[in-house]
């Protein structure tokens, strides 16, 4: 579908119903992509993308965008697990280097909050814990590959974290929206509630990030 110049200009790249009424399911593939395999992607709304995609599969066509539960489920697998083994396979030719040049400091707390995790439980929960923290999902992945990380241990547990990830916020939109009628007169409330629960692994960890500082 060609966008016309006005549509092209209003859609916001941080805004999840923007993206999916003027990209549909292609877009969440590229998004999904961009923010687990490539460091520019950090700033994407992926949970919020994943739950609003599964809302507007139960939306009537007439009444706004309407996309195909199939073909949402399909993107967003690909784009998610082919981003991660990118993301990986990067981190291992300069995954270092790459964090270094840029000077984003989210970019930064994430890579030390990545590296902390891997730490703290290991490869295998780290790689499927991190699919749920925003920032950090973008850089463990050129991380883990930075790090050695056996390749065949991050595959399958990225994998693993990949699809409950997606599918689970997926069918979750889904769920909610069969169970409510008229859901897209709500939408932008349940939009609003999914991106700030999304955003609370991320606030809880610039608390305690600031409490130790205040110790040491």
């Amino acid at each position: 579908m060609v966008l016309p110049p006005a549509a092209a200009l209003a859609v916001n790249p941080l805004d999840a119903g923007s993206l999916l009424a003027a990209f549909g399911a292609l877009g969440i593939a590229v998004i999904m992509f961009a923010e687990t395999g490539l460091l520019v992607g950090f700033f994407l709304p992926g949970d919020s993308l994943l739950f609003t995609a599964g809302l507007l599969c139960t939306t009537s066509e007439r009444g706004g965008p309407h996309l195909d539960l199939g073909q949402v489920l399909a993107a967003a697998v690909v784009g998610a697990l082919a981003g991660a083994q990118v993301g990986y396979l990067l981190g291992r030719r300069g995954g270092r280097a790459l964090l270094s040049r840029s000077r984003n400091r989210h970019l930064h707390e994430g890579a030390v909050r990545a590296e902390e995790i891997l730490t703290r439980y290991g490869h295998r929960k780290a790689v499927v814990l991190a699919r749920f923290v925003p920032v950090v999902r973008t850089v463990l992945n050129p991380l883990a590959g930075a790090l050695g990380v056996d390749a065949r241990t991050f595959t399958v547990w990225q994998v693993v974290g990949g699809l409950v990830w997606t599918v689970g916020l997926v069918m979750a939109g889904y769920a909610l929206g069969s169970s409510i009628p008229n859901v897209d007169h709500y939408l932008l409330p349940i939009v609003a509630v999914v991106v700030a629960v999304s955003l609370l692994p991320l606030v809880l960890e610039v608390v305690r990030s600031r409490r130790r500082g205040r110790t040491r």
